[in-house]
């Protein structure tokens, strides 16, 4: 746990350091119109940079040395990791209304053990809505897949 605690942060202080620097180049101070471009994400690194800065001292504070994840509980993470890369390398391939009604599906099926009409109504109709709200109403594309090609869109 100390490892996966310290890498983290340490990645994390990396990060929020990049954000301060581009922000010094858009400026942070509050212009003649209200706060330049860099202002709120420079507060918001220099927060998450403190935050980091505790979690390292903690982790180094403390004696305990519990692995980050052990056999039992790995089996739980990849029954989630698998489908998420699956749906991401879909979405891809068959675009992401498709690649979402088979990862709900999927998903709803094997881990929720819902029934299949349960399963078709959510997993349809959420993807419809989806495809609704953001193609129709907002008019922003998302990624299309041959279905959707093939309907006009």
């Amino acid at each position: 746990m100390r490892a996966a605690n310290l890498l983290s942060a340490t990645g994390l202080i990396a990060l929020g350091l990049l954000v301060v620097w581009d922000a010094l180049r858009l400026g942070t101070r509050w212009g003649t119109e209200g706060p330049k471009s860099g202002f709120f994400p420079f507060w918001l690194a220099v927060i998450m940079i403190a935050a980091c800065l505790g979690i390292v001292a903690q982790t180094l504070a403390r004696t305990d040395r519990t692995p980050f994840i052990t056999r039992q509980a790995l089996g739980p993470v990849l029954k989630v990791l698998a489908p998420a890369t699956g749906f991401v390398i879909l979405v891809q391939l068959i675009g992401l209304y498709v690649a979402s009604v088979l990862y709900m599906g999927f998903y709803m099926r094997w881990i929720g053990r819902n029934s299949w009409p349960a399963v078709l109504l959510i997993s349809v109709g959420f993807s419809v809505l989806t495809f609704v709200v953001f193609e129709k109403w907002f008019l922003v594309p998302m990624p299309k897949g041959p279905l959707e090609h093939w309907l006009g869109y």
